[in-house]
Parts: C-alpha cells; structure tokens; sequence
C-alpha cells in the first residue's frame, strides 16, 4: 500500500506527533480516516488522487494509527474535535501547505468539520463521507439509533470499562465493527489494511485515545457545536453517503448539511458505511470532481 508515498512524523508546537504519508504534486488535499482505522482506510483512493494531479496527505488522528497518544483529562480536552483538527492543521502548515482541502470519512470527518469551523482560512473545500454532524445524530436518538450505534454509549462509559472489555479480545472487536458496518456482498477489506489497524488496535494506548475520542464528542465536542449553532460554514461543502448503509436510512444527509454549510453538494455511492473501501472507484471520483470544481 502507499507505494511512492513519504512518510512523515511531526511535532506540533503542542508536542503531539502525526504520523503522515504524502505524495503528488498540486493542490493539496488532507484525508483523515474514521473509528476503528487508520490513513490505510484511503489506500484504495489516494493513489488515484495523486495520479489526478492532487499532493496528497494521508495521516493518521491523534490517538489513532502510529500518531501520538496523548493522556485523556476530566474534561476530555485532549480528544476534542477542536484540538484533533489543530493537530492536521499543524501537519499540513510543517509540509507547506498553509491552506488545503479535506476529506473526512467518519471520525475524520467530525474533525475535518471542526477544523472547517475553527480554521477557515485554512480549509477550501471539505467532504465528509457517511455522518451527519455529531449534534444533529445524538438529537436523534431513539431504539433504532442506540441500536445501530450502540458504541457511541459504550465507549463513552467511565474508564476503565469499554477499555477492559474492548482489550480482552481487541482484534474480535475491530473486525466486529468492521463487518457489522460494511453492506457489501464480497470481500470489503485489504488484509494488509486490516493488518495495520489490528497492530494500532492491539495497545491498550490506542484503545484508551479511542475512548476519549468518544467522550469528547458527547461532551466537550456538543459545547463547541453549541456555540458555532448560528454560523454557517462558507467554504463548498460535499457530503456523500453509502446507500444501503444507516446513515442513509436514518438522516436526510443533504437537509443535515445545510443546517451547517451555505454551499452543500450531497449524493449516496454504493454499499455502506465504508466508502473508501467499498466503494472506492466511486468515492475517487466524486472527490475528484469536487476538488477539481472552479
């Protein structure tokens, strides 16, 4: 995987190290991965974008993959969305990109928003791949919701019981929600992409920052939301989701954008809930298009 991408590891100013692959030349695109993954998940997409003339930076979110892991606090800081998003934007300023577009699927999408929200200048165009704002989905919470996402109420449970539990069988659990998420019929995931996030899901560090990611967003991250409530984001906005996944079964995702986004393009691509993977000819394709708009 990555074949001709860089690696990187960078320090931000706050001491937290990104692990980072990189390569093409143009304009510069940020992709940030989701829960339980790492950058592997954009291996199937990011080649492709570099051969459309795009530099592209694929790294991993703090507390995930090879990046640092820093400990979580009582008000669960650390893991905010805010300062997740600080991080990307350190990386991208240290590789010469002081102004980027990104895309998010998942997790990374949830930060890729952040970051939109609190660096303006800094993002030009964001996508986010299979979510509704985080507010938005928690509102929304009834049988079906709790059900479907019944790790957003583990995870956030006190220490150190998702972490026990998780860490008696961590690679059980990450192929769980690997197959619990995806709607294809054939086969879905690399093994040399599972291979990287069994090996980042088996420290216990990992699943800790993972956990905290979590309690930040039903916490800290809904303070944040709360107070961006009346600001929409100006820069274009391009949402996709799987079809067959819950997302598109449970939100009308384009109305949930432009309660966030003045300039929202929305549309489904095939299967579920990982686009990157299952979907990957399709997901290059809009993401391309959209980066490529004038």
């Amino acid at each position: 995987m990555f074949d001709g991408f860089t690696a990187h590891r960078i320090t931000t100013a706050d001491g937290i190290e990104i692990f980072a692959r990189s390569a093409g030349s143009g304009p510069p695109v940020l992709l940030l991965h989701g829960y339980p993954q790492t950058h592997a998940c954009w291996h199937r997409v990011a080649p492709g974008l570099v051969a459309s003339g795009f530099t592209v930076v694929a790294s991993d979110l703090r507390g995930y993959g090879r990046s640092a892991k820093p400990p979580d606090s009582a008000d669960h800081a650390p893991y905010a969305k805010r300062a997740m998003a600080a991080d990307q934007v350190a990386l991208m300023a240290a590789l010469g990109h002081g102004r980027f577009m990104v895309a998010g699927h998942d997790r990374g999408g949830r930060v890729a928003l952040r970051m939109a929200r609190d660096h303006p200048d800094a993002v030009a165009r964001l996508a986010v791949l299979d979510i509704a704002p985080t507010d938005q989905m928690y509102a929304a919470t009834d049988m079906e919701f709790a059900t479907a996402y019944y790790h957003w109420f583990f995870l956030i449970q006190p220490a150190p019981l998702p972490e026990r539990l998780i860490g008696a069988d961590p690679a059980f659990f990450l192929r769980a929600k690997l197959g619990h998420w995806s709607r294809s019929t054939g086969p879905v995931f690399d093994e040399a992409a599972v291979s990287d996030y069994l090996r980042a899901f088996a420290d216990p560090a990992c699943i800790a920052a993972s956990c905290a990611d979590y309690r930040a967003a039903a916490s800290i991250d809904l303070d944040h939301d709360a107070a961006d409530a009346d600001r929409k984001l100006d820069m274009p906005v391009l949402a996709l989701w799987g079809a067959d996944g819950f997302v598109a079964r449970k939100f009308d995702v384009p109305a949930c954008w432009r309660k966030v986004a003045r300039d929202v393009r929305a549309h489904a691509v095939p299967h579920g809930h990982f686009l990157p993977e299952e979907a990957p000819a399709e997901t290059l394709a809009a993401l391309r298009d959209f980066f490529t708009e004038t």
